[in-house]
Protein backbone atom coordinates (compact mmCIF):
# COMPACT_ATOMS: atom_id res chain seq x y z
CA UNK A 1 0.00 0.00 0.00
CA UNK A 2 1.65 2.66 -1.10
CA UNK A 3 1.47 6.17 0.10
CA UNK A 4 2.34 9.34 -2.05
CA UNK A 5 2.66 12.81 -0.63
CA UNK A 6 3.58 15.92 -2.50
CA UNK A 7 5.57 18.75 -1.27
CA UNK A 8 4.14 22.06 -2.43
CA UNK A 9 5.17 25.83 -1.51
CA UNK A 10 5.89 29.25 -3.65
CA UNK A 11 9.23 29.85 -4.88
CA UNK A 12 11.87 30.50 -2.42
CA UNK A 13 9.96 28.99 0.76
CA UNK A 14 12.36 26.21 1.83
CA UNK A 15 10.88 23.50 -0.56
CA UNK A 16 13.26 22.10 -2.35
CA UNK A 17 16.07 22.09 0.80
CA UNK A 18 13.55 20.03 2.69
CA UNK A 19 13.09 17.26 -0.37
CA UNK A 20 16.93 17.32 -0.33
CA UNK A 21 17.08 16.36 3.22
CA UNK A 22 14.76 13.66 2.65
CA UNK A 23 17.03 12.36 0.24
CA UNK A 24 19.71 12.21 2.81
CA UNK A 25 17.28 10.44 5.75
CA UNK A 26 18.74 7.33 5.32
CA UNK A 27 21.44 9.14 7.68
CA UNK A 28 18.66 10.07 10.28
CA UNK A 29 18.05 6.23 11.73
CA UNK A 30 20.82 3.79 9.86
CA UNK A 31 18.44 1.04 8.70
CA UNK A 32 15.73 3.26 7.11
CA UNK A 33 17.54 3.96 3.35
CA UNK A 34 16.36 6.25 0.40
CA UNK A 35 16.28 5.52 -3.39
CA UNK A 36 15.48 8.24 -5.86
CA UNK A 37 13.50 7.16 -9.06
CA UNK A 38 13.77 10.55 -10.85
CA UNK A 39 15.13 14.01 -9.97
CA UNK A 40 11.94 14.60 -8.14
CA UNK A 41 10.89 11.78 -6.74
CA UNK A 42 11.55 9.83 -3.74
CA UNK A 43 10.79 6.22 -2.28
CA UNK A 44 11.75 7.28 1.70
CA UNK A 45 11.28 4.54 4.47
CA UNK A 46 8.85 5.60 7.76
CA UNK A 47 11.20 5.50 10.73
CA UNK A 48 9.88 3.05 12.81
CA UNK A 49 12.28 1.97 16.10
CA UNK A 50 10.44 -0.89 16.99
CA UNK A 51 11.83 -2.84 13.89
CA UNK A 52 15.29 -2.40 15.03
CA UNK A 53 14.57 -3.32 18.83
CA UNK A 54 12.63 -7.00 17.19
CA UNK A 55 15.75 -7.56 15.18
CA UNK A 56 17.77 -7.31 17.72
CA UNK A 57 15.62 -10.10 19.80
CA UNK A 58 15.03 -11.96 16.31
CA UNK A 59 18.29 -11.28 14.31
CA UNK A 60 16.95 -11.44 11.13
CA UNK A 61 18.11 -11.35 7.64
CA UNK A 62 16.79 -8.16 6.62
CA UNK A 63 14.52 -5.65 8.23
CA UNK A 64 11.92 -4.21 5.73
CA UNK A 65 10.60 -0.96 7.24
CA UNK A 66 7.03 0.69 5.13
CA UNK A 67 7.75 3.07 2.57
CA UNK A 68 6.25 6.47 1.30
CA UNK A 69 6.59 8.24 -2.17
CA UNK A 70 7.35 12.14 -1.52
CA UNK A 71 7.47 14.17 -5.00
CA UNK A 72 8.77 17.54 -5.41
CA UNK A 73 6.21 19.46 -7.14
CA UNK A 74 7.67 22.51 -8.65
CA UNK A 75 6.16 25.28 -10.84
CA UNK A 76 3.63 26.71 -8.41
CA UNK A 77 3.64 30.53 -8.90
CA UNK A 78 0.43 32.93 -8.60
CA UNK A 79 -2.05 32.05 -11.71
CA UNK A 80 -1.04 28.51 -12.03
CA UNK A 81 -4.91 27.08 -12.33
CA UNK A 82 -4.88 29.34 -15.67
CA UNK A 83 -1.54 27.69 -17.22
CA UNK A 84 0.83 29.97 -15.30
CA UNK A 85 4.50 28.66 -14.99
CA UNK A 86 4.43 24.62 -14.99
CA UNK A 87 1.44 25.14 -13.77
CA UNK A 88 -0.98 22.52 -15.66
CA UNK A 89 1.77 20.29 -15.25
CA UNK A 90 2.36 21.03 -11.19
CA UNK A 91 -1.47 20.57 -10.54
CA UNK A 92 -1.37 17.46 -12.68
CA UNK A 93 1.25 16.32 -10.38
CA UNK A 94 -0.86 16.94 -7.14
CA UNK A 95 -3.72 15.08 -8.60
CA UNK A 96 -1.46 11.53 -8.42
CA UNK A 97 -0.99 12.11 -4.83
CA UNK A 98 -2.48 11.01 -1.72
CA UNK A 99 -1.48 13.91 0.60
CA UNK A 100 -0.01 17.33 0.47
CA UNK A 101 2.82 18.68 2.48
CA UNK A 102 2.25 22.37 2.30
CA UNK A 103 5.90 24.16 2.51
CA UNK A 104 5.38 27.84 3.97
CA UNK A 105 8.03 30.52 4.82
CA UNK A 106 7.78 31.89 8.57
CA UNK A 107 11.70 33.03 8.85
CA UNK A 108 13.62 36.09 7.95
CA UNK A 109 16.27 36.02 5.62
CA UNK A 110 17.31 39.12 3.72
CA UNK A 111 19.16 37.04 1.11
CA UNK A 112 16.42 35.25 0.40
CA UNK A 113 13.50 37.34 -1.53
CA UNK A 114 9.87 36.33 -1.43
CA UNK A 115 8.24 36.02 -4.59
CA UNK A 116 7.41 39.77 -5.66
CA UNK A 117 10.01 41.60 -3.21
CA UNK A 118 7.22 41.37 -0.53
CA UNK A 119 7.57 41.19 3.26
CA UNK A 120 7.61 37.70 4.28
CA UNK A 121 3.71 36.86 4.96
CA UNK A 122 2.68 33.34 5.91
CA UNK A 123 -0.68 33.81 5.62
CA UNK A 124 -0.46 35.02 2.13
CA UNK A 125 1.71 32.75 0.53
CA UNK A 126 -0.76 29.75 2.23
CA UNK A 127 -3.95 31.45 0.67
CA UNK A 128 -1.81 31.90 -2.91
CA UNK A 129 -1.73 28.00 -3.21
CA UNK A 130 -5.25 27.64 -1.59
CA UNK A 131 -6.55 29.83 -4.45
CA UNK A 132 -5.04 28.55 -7.15
CA UNK A 133 -6.11 24.95 -6.34
CA UNK A 134 -9.67 25.77 -5.64
CA UNK A 135 -9.90 27.53 -8.69
CA UNK A 136 -8.74 24.19 -10.76
CA UNK A 137 -11.39 22.50 -8.93
CA UNK A 138 -13.59 25.12 -9.63
CA UNK A 139 -13.16 24.57 -12.89
CA UNK A 140 -13.56 20.82 -12.75
CA UNK A 141 -16.77 21.31 -10.61
CA UNK A 142 -18.32 23.64 -13.46
CA UNK A 143 -17.82 21.51 -16.18
CA UNK A 144 -19.04 18.44 -14.83
CA UNK A 145 -21.96 19.98 -13.19
CA UNK A 146 -23.46 21.22 -16.50
CA UNK A 147 -22.99 17.49 -18.40
CA UNK A 148 -24.61 16.00 -14.76
CA UNK A 149 -27.48 18.37 -14.64
CA UNK A 150 -28.17 17.10 -18.37
CA UNK A 151 -28.48 13.67 -17.77
CA UNK A 152 -29.92 14.50 -14.30
CA UNK A 153 -33.28 16.17 -16.29
CA UNK A 154 -33.79 12.88 -17.59
CA UNK A 155 -34.27 11.30 -14.66
CA UNK A 156 -30.94 9.52 -13.93
CA UNK A 157 -31.30 9.31 -10.14
CA UNK A 158 -26.75 8.62 -10.36
CA UNK A 159 -26.36 11.99 -12.00
CA UNK A 160 -29.15 13.90 -10.16
CA UNK A 161 -26.74 12.20 -6.93
CA UNK A 162 -23.95 13.70 -8.16
CA UNK A 163 -25.19 16.92 -9.00
CA UNK A 164 -26.24 17.53 -5.08
CA UNK A 165 -22.36 16.67 -4.49
CA UNK A 166 -21.43 19.05 -7.18
CA UNK A 167 -23.27 21.90 -5.71
CA UNK A 168 -22.03 21.32 -2.27
CA UNK A 169 -18.72 21.54 -3.20
CA UNK A 170 -19.04 24.61 -5.13
CA UNK A 171 -21.02 26.63 -3.02
CA UNK A 172 -17.73 25.94 -0.66
CA UNK A 173 -15.02 26.85 -3.45
CA UNK A 174 -17.17 29.73 -4.65
CA UNK A 175 -16.42 31.37 -0.73
CA UNK A 176 -13.21 30.51 -0.66
CA UNK A 177 -12.95 27.48 1.33
CA UNK A 178 -11.14 23.75 0.50
CA UNK A 179 -13.27 21.09 -0.45
CA UNK A 180 -12.01 18.91 2.97
CA UNK A 181 -14.23 21.25 4.47
CA UNK A 182 -17.75 19.33 3.01
CA UNK A 183 -18.58 16.51 4.60
CA UNK A 184 -21.13 13.97 3.41
CA UNK A 185 -23.21 11.40 5.02
CA UNK A 186 -24.28 8.37 2.70
CA UNK A 187 -21.77 6.14 1.21
CA UNK A 188 -23.37 6.80 -2.26
CA UNK A 189 -22.41 11.00 -1.55
CA UNK A 190 -18.92 9.48 -0.62
CA UNK A 191 -17.79 7.73 -3.41
CA UNK A 192 -19.20 10.41 -5.60
CA UNK A 193 -17.12 12.73 -3.97
CA UNK A 194 -14.01 10.13 -4.13
CA UNK A 195 -14.13 9.53 -7.89
CA UNK A 196 -13.76 13.53 -8.63
CA UNK A 197 -10.29 13.54 -7.63
CA UNK A 198 -10.58 17.24 -6.48
CA UNK A 199 -7.14 18.62 -5.21
CA UNK A 200 -8.63 20.50 -2.53
CA UNK A 201 -10.18 17.21 -0.45
CA UNK A 202 -6.67 15.54 -0.35
CA UNK A 203 -5.69 15.98 3.48
CA UNK A 204 -2.44 18.38 4.03
CA UNK A 205 0.51 18.65 6.51
CA UNK A 206 1.30 22.86 7.19
CA UNK A 207 5.28 22.76 7.15
CA UNK A 208 6.43 25.84 8.93
CA UNK A 209 10.20 26.36 7.68
CA UNK A 210 11.74 28.20 10.64
CA UNK A 211 15.11 29.60 11.40
CA UNK A 212 17.43 27.52 13.58
CA UNK A 213 16.90 29.35 17.04
CA UNK A 214 12.44 28.29 16.61
CA UNK A 215 13.37 25.16 15.29
CA UNK A 216 12.15 23.57 18.71
CA UNK A 217 9.58 25.58 19.94
CA UNK A 218 8.83 28.24 16.73
CA UNK A 219 7.72 31.19 16.14
CA UNK A 220 4.99 34.02 15.32
CA UNK A 221 4.81 33.62 12.05
CA UNK A 222 4.34 29.47 12.67
CA UNK A 223 1.60 30.26 14.89
CA UNK A 224 -0.22 32.08 12.60
CA UNK A 225 -0.29 28.85 10.26
CA UNK A 226 -0.70 26.60 12.68
CA UNK A 227 -3.62 28.57 14.01
CA UNK A 228 -4.99 28.42 10.91
CA UNK A 229 -4.22 24.59 10.11
CA UNK A 230 -6.30 23.82 13.87
CA UNK A 231 -9.49 25.68 12.46
CA UNK A 232 -9.29 23.52 9.35
CA UNK A 233 -8.99 20.19 11.24
CA UNK A 234 -5.20 20.03 9.20
CA UNK A 235 -2.20 19.04 10.97
CA UNK A 236 0.93 21.53 11.15
CA UNK A 237 4.19 20.86 12.39
CA UNK A 238 7.16 23.45 12.72
CA UNK A 239 11.09 22.43 10.92
CA UNK A 240 14.59 24.42 10.06
CA UNK A 241 15.26 22.99 6.70
CA UNK A 242 18.45 24.28 6.33
CA UNK A 243 19.50 23.11 10.49
CA UNK A 244 18.08 19.93 8.75
CA UNK A 245 20.44 20.31 5.86
CA UNK A 246 23.50 20.73 7.95
CA UNK A 247 22.24 17.80 10.32
CA UNK A 248 22.01 15.77 7.11
CA UNK A 249 25.38 16.81 6.20
CA UNK A 250 26.98 15.22 8.80
CA UNK A 251 28.97 12.06 8.94
CA UNK A 252 27.88 9.73 11.70
CA UNK A 253 24.95 9.18 13.17
CA UNK A 254 26.15 9.72 16.81
CA UNK A 255 27.70 13.08 15.55
CA UNK A 256 23.71 14.02 14.03
CA UNK A 257 22.75 13.33 17.28
CA UNK A 258 24.32 15.08 19.14
CA UNK A 259 23.80 18.26 16.86
CA UNK A 260 19.73 17.50 17.89
CA UNK A 261 20.42 17.21 21.81
CA UNK A 262 22.39 20.76 21.51
CA UNK A 263 19.15 22.47 19.44
CA UNK A 264 17.08 20.24 22.55
CA UNK A 265 15.56 17.64 19.76
CA UNK A 266 14.92 14.46 20.22
CA UNK A 267 14.61 13.86 16.61
CA UNK A 268 15.62 15.43 13.45
CA UNK A 269 12.53 17.53 11.99
CA UNK A 270 12.66 15.03 9.04
CA UNK A 271 12.16 11.74 10.78
CA UNK A 272 8.97 13.68 12.53
CA UNK A 273 8.31 14.64 9.06
CA UNK A 274 8.21 11.57 7.41
CA UNK A 275 5.93 9.97 10.43
CA UNK A 276 3.12 12.49 10.41
CA UNK A 277 3.33 12.03 6.07
CA UNK A 278 2.81 8.29 7.42
CA UNK A 279 -0.07 9.54 9.93
CA UNK A 280 -1.92 12.08 7.65
CA UNK A 281 -4.18 9.50 5.92
CA UNK A 282 -4.81 7.37 9.08
CA UNK A 283 -2.51 4.78 8.21
CA UNK A 284 -1.01 2.47 10.92
CA UNK A 285 1.78 -0.75 11.09
CA UNK A 286 1.45 -4.46 11.81
CA UNK A 287 4.55 -6.19 11.76
CA UNK A 288 5.78 -9.50 11.11
CA UNK A 289 9.13 -10.99 12.42
CA UNK A 290 10.75 -14.18 11.35
CA UNK A 291 14.40 -15.68 10.88
CA UNK A 292 13.85 -14.33 7.06
CA UNK A 293 12.66 -10.94 8.01
CA UNK A 294 11.10 -8.37 10.11
CA UNK A 295 8.71 -6.08 8.31
CA UNK A 296 6.66 -3.63 8.63
CA UNK A 297 2.99 -3.28 6.34
CA UNK A 298 1.16 -0.77 6.09
CA UNK A 299 -2.77 -0.97 6.63
CA UNK A 300 -5.80 1.48 7.22
CA UNK A 301 -6.51 2.51 11.17
CA UNK A 302 -9.62 0.12 12.19
CA UNK A 303 -8.94 -2.95 9.50
CA UNK A 304 -10.13 -6.10 11.02
CA UNK A 305 -7.27 -9.25 10.51
CA UNK A 306 -8.82 -10.34 7.15
CA UNK A 307 -8.00 -7.32 5.58
CA UNK A 308 -4.51 -7.19 7.24
CA UNK A 309 -3.77 -10.52 5.74
CA UNK A 310 -4.77 -9.50 2.60
CA UNK A 311 -2.25 -7.04 2.55
CA UNK A 312 0.29 -9.42 2.49
CA UNK A 313 -0.94 -12.01 -0.18
CA UNK A 314 -4.57 -11.80 -1.51
CA UNK A 315 -4.19 -15.63 -0.68
CA UNK A 316 -4.50 -14.96 3.06
CA UNK A 317 -7.78 -12.80 3.03
CA UNK A 318 -9.48 -15.36 1.27
CA UNK A 319 -8.77 -18.33 3.03
CA UNK A 320 -8.11 -16.76 6.37
CA UNK A 321 -8.73 -18.93 9.58
CA UNK A 322 -7.04 -17.18 12.43
CA UNK A 323 -4.56 -14.75 13.35
CA UNK A 324 -1.88 -14.99 15.91
CA UNK A 325 -1.19 -11.82 17.72
CA UNK A 326 1.57 -10.74 19.93
CA UNK A 327 1.61 -7.33 21.52
CA UNK A 328 5.00 -5.47 20.68
CA UNK A 329 6.09 -4.31 24.07
CA UNK A 330 5.50 -8.52 25.38
CA UNK A 331 7.16 -9.34 22.54
CA UNK A 332 10.04 -7.32 23.79
CA UNK A 333 9.32 -8.05 28.03
CA UNK A 334 9.81 -12.17 27.09
CA UNK A 335 12.27 -12.16 24.23
CA UNK A 336 10.79 -14.85 22.10
CA UNK A 337 7.70 -16.45 20.66
CA UNK A 338 8.37 -19.70 22.82
CA UNK A 339 8.35 -17.50 26.27
CA UNK A 340 5.07 -15.66 25.21
CA UNK A 341 3.57 -19.04 24.34
CA UNK A 342 4.24 -20.18 27.66
CA UNK A 343 3.20 -16.64 29.50
CA UNK A 344 -0.34 -17.46 27.42
CA UNK A 345 0.40 -13.84 26.19
CA UNK A 346 -0.16 -15.01 22.35
CA UNK A 347 -3.91 -13.84 21.18
CA UNK A 348 -5.81 -16.26 18.85
CA UNK A 349 -7.95 -13.81 16.55
CA UNK A 350 -10.69 -14.47 14.37
CA UNK A 351 -12.13 -12.49 11.38
CA UNK A 352 -13.52 -9.48 14.24
CA UNK A 353 -10.54 -8.34 15.78
CA UNK A 354 -9.37 -5.39 14.45
CA UNK A 355 -5.74 -5.04 14.23
CA UNK A 356 -3.82 -2.51 16.05
CA UNK A 357 -0.54 -0.01 15.36
CA UNK A 358 2.16 -2.55 16.20
CA UNK A 359 0.81 -6.15 16.46
CA UNK A 360 3.03 -8.69 15.80
CA UNK A 361 0.83 -11.01 13.54
CA UNK A 362 1.00 -14.58 12.44
CA UNK A 363 -1.82 -15.86 9.39
CA UNK A 364 -2.90 -19.16 9.72
CA UNK A 365 -5.42 -19.52 6.13
CA UNK A 366 -6.27 -22.46 3.92
CA UNK A 367 -6.97 -21.83 0.34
Amino acid sequence: MALKCGIVGLPNVGKSTLFNCLSSAKAQAANFPFCTIEPNLGVITVPDERLNKLAEIVHPGRIVPATCEIVDIAGLVKGASKGEGLGNKFLGNIRECDAIIHVVRCFEDDNVVREGGMAVNPVEDKEIIDTELQLKDLETIESQLSKQQKVAAAGNKEAKLMVSVLEAYKEVLEQGKNARSVEFDSKEEQQAAHDLFLLTTKPVLYVCNVDEDSAKTGNEYSRQIEQIAAEEGAEAMVIAAKTEEDIASLDSYEDKKMFLEELGLEESGVSRLIKKAYHLLNLQTFITAGEMEVKAWTFHKGWKAPQCAGVIHTDFEKGFIRAEVIKYDDYLRYGSEAAIREAGKLGIEGKDYVVQDGDIMHFRFNV
